[in-house]
């Protein structure tokens, strides 16, 4: 009899390995796939090559952007954002601030930034700035359109260029939500 009760735990055992194995397998499967998922859709890189983002981002700085992000809802106020210049399929990517949003009036006067006639008092301490461009006179978005501007205001080539002008909702590429490296420098970005 106690041959007959090995055999049956060696193969119970068996099973409970075969069966921990495949749970196993099965894991690392669905963590690839839920990681290509991710990858496709929240995961696009981007390398800053310029520097309208300084200090916030810096040129060489890689960042995550959230593809996803603006086909559910719109972007806010103070977003970061990677968008087209233009329609077309080979447009540059530029990373910039959302300052005005669709439907507002966006005016800059004395180095202040003017939303619908009132003073806007940034989160961040940033420059005065010393450039109006465009938005020397009140500049009205229309309803699929956004005000952007790089946070280093006194050297970035935003809205308040005609070459840029005012962002179109549908050459929003997605929210930029991470800096992948320099290592040094790793983590949310907002």
């Amino acid at each position: 009899m106690s041959v007959k009760v090995r055999y049956v735990n060696e193969h119970l055992r068996s099973r409970i390995r075969m069966k921990s194995v495949l749970m196993w397998l099965f894991q690392i499967a669905a963590a690839i796939v839920l990681g290509a998922v991710f990858s496709i859709f929240f995961c696009k890189n981007v390398e800053m090559t310029e520097g309208s983002m300084e200090p916030t981002v810096e040129i060489g700085d890689t960042l995550l952007v959230n593809t996803l992000a603006y086909r559910f809802s719109l972007p806010d106020r103070d977003d970061m954002l990677v968008f087209k210049s233009n329609d077309s399929a080979n447009a540059s990517l530029h990373v910039k601030r959302v300052i005005g949003l669709p439907g507002e009036k966006i005016q800059i006067s004395d180095g202040q930034i003017m939303i619908n006639g009132i003073t806007y008092m940034e989160k961040k301490d940033l420059p005065s700035i010393s450039y109006a461009g465009l938005a020397e006179q009140e500049i009205t978005l229309k309803d699929d359109e956004y005000f952007v501007l790089g946070d280093n205001r006194n050297n970035s080539a935003d809205s308040r260029y005609s070459d840029i002008g005012n962002v179109k909702k549908s050459n929003i590429v997605g929210k930029v939500w991470f800096r992948i490296s320099p290592y040094t420098r790793l983590g949310f970005l907002h």
